[in-house]
């Protein structure tokens, strides 16, 4: 009798996890953004797309296209890293930053600094 208890139990436990796991959407990160990058220069636009899967792609008329790597998504911190062409020098832009409903700010490191990030979820 108590075998088919903990088998009930275990059974029960099992398919109250599943049902969690399956009612929990992609993480607030994903989507579409659109960023802005304070740079020493003056502020730049970019668009920024994080998929489910952990990829993605941040582009602008300034920096073209790129694909982001290294994402990592953790409660309300997300953090990715891009390579750059700025002005014929190759750089890798590292953010880290957070997430809060339909806004985002952080900073991409760079070897000249921080550069503070901001940006909203796009609307089509």
């Amino acid at each position: 009798m108590i075998n088919k208890t903990g088998k009930l139990v275990a059974g029960m436990l099992v398919a109250l996890f599943l049902a969690a796991c399956a009612g929990t959407g992609p993480h607030p990160a994903v989507g579409e953004w659109v960023i802005t990058i304070d740079t020493p220069i003056g502020a730049m636009n970019a668009d920024l797309t994080i998929n489910e899967d952990l990829t993605g792609n941040m582009s602008s008329q300034d920096m073209g296209s790129s694909p982001i790597h290294s994402v990592a998504i953790a409660g309300d911190t997300l953090s990715f890293a891009t390579d750059i062409d700025a002005q014929g020098t190759s750089m890798t832009l590292a953010f880290t930053g957070t997430v809060d409903g339909d806004m985002m700010s952080g900073s991409f490191d760079t070897d000249f600094g921080p550069i503070p990030v901001t940006g909203r979820r796009a609307t089509n």
